[in-house]
């Protein structure tokens, strides 16, 4: 169902990057060296990083100090002390942006699928941004990188039910903190050379908030959201958890999913909203490697230009996970009023989050 009465409207999209970046040739070779002895071995990791499309990504640490790291015991207090400052920086920026203050947030949609902690580190933001003690804080853990656009559907459902409400979704991703160095699965190689640290946070206001209204430049309006799961996809993209931490799953059956599947779910939610796909000005797609953006462009039927935004989010800072297709809403800037813009993303599940945009 949507719900054309009440509609969440988007403030302010602010994404941000930690400090350390590094060249894909820098992490390509440092990892080589790490990973395995094997002169093959690193030929293969070399062409497969090379082939990404990615130029640079910026990492929690210095990329010199991760093979010092041992056991996820480690790894997760890291992700503790580097996740939160990143998360501070984008909410302070992501508020100012909006012209909110901190105590006039209601709600905190917070995720990452790499790190975890009770309480988890949407508690430590709210006490150390100081919040309100009585902020509704949802924090998710495994929906990964279909987050970013599953967070802000959500986000706009609890503010259809809560229309003067303030809301926030931060998403935090410190993907080379779960870096394997033993695992020589192609799934690892092929992770270690897509994945990037990163994080994002968005204001939303629901429809009868003051500010919602309030000339200040074009906002999107969340029309409506669609998710789907799709069957015995389970092994595809994810974690294998364990005493090493995070283990990747990642399955070359992905595209053929999305092939498969994806746009019978897009054009759903477009026959809900009343637009068909000629109508979609904007595809903001969440960029989760060359082949998964070539398979949305052939499954949508898009002109290569389509989604220039989302290879130039991955160009410069990689696959960030939930944070990533956040970066590409904001890359693109406030739209001029009257576009309609269609956001998705995939991931573990496997399932598909798209959300329709109208910017006003």
């Amino acid at each position: 169902m949507c719900h054309h009465s009440r509609m969440a409207r988007i403030l302010a999209v602010a994404p941000v990057l930690p400090e350390h970046a590094a060249t894909q040739a820098e992490i390509t070779a440092e990892l080589a060296e790490g990973m395995t002895d094997d002169a093959a071995g690193r030929a293969v990791m070399q062409r497969i990083h090379a082939a990404s499309g990615i130029e640079t990504r910026h990492l929690a640490l210095p990329l010199t100090d991760y093979r010092a790291i041992e056991g996820f015991t480690a790894t997760n207090a890291l992700f503790a002390e580097l996740a939160l400052p990143l998360a501070e920086r984008a909410v302070s920026a992501a508020l100012a942006e909006a012209g909110l203050r901190v105590d006039e947030v209601d709600h905190l949609f917070f995720t990452t699928v790499t790190g975890v902690g009770a309480p988890s580190l949407d508690a430590q933001l709210a006490t150390s941004m100081g919040f309100r003690p009585d902020l509704r804080r949802v924090p998710s853990f495994g929906l990964g990188c279909v987050a970013g656009a599953a967070g802000l559907a959500r986000v706009a459902d609890y503010l259809a039910g809560h229309p003067t409400g303030v809301a926030l979704l931060v998403a935090v991703e410190l993907c080379s903190l779960t870096l394997q160095w033993d695992d020589p699965s192609m799934a690892n190689v092929v992770g270690t050379g897509i994945f990037g640290d990163g994080a994002a946070a968005v204001v939303m206001v629901g429809d009868a908030h003051p500010v919602a209204h309030a000339a200040a430049g074009p906002r999107a309006r969340v029309v409506a959201s669609r998710s789907a799961l799709y069957p015995e996809s389970s092994e595809m993209i994810g974690w294998r958890v364990g005493e090493s931490g995070f283990r990747l799953m990642l399955a070359a059956g992905v595209p053929a999913l999305i092939d498969g599947h994806f746009a019978g779910a897009v054009d759903e939610l477009l026959a809900e909203v009343g637009w068909g796909r000629a109508d979609v000005d904007d595809w903001i797609a969440h960029p989760g490697g060359p082949r998964v953006l070539e398979s949305f462009s052939a499954a949508l039927d898009l002109a290569p230009a389509a989604l220039a935004t989302s290879w130039a989010v991955l160009a410069r800072a990689g696959n960030m996970s939930s944070a990533a297709v956040l970066h590409v809403l904001a890359e693109g800037g406030a739209r001029a009023a009257g576009t309609r813009s269609v956001l998705f993303a995939l991931g573990p599940g496997v399932t598909a989050e798209i959300v329709a945009l109208e910017w006003s």
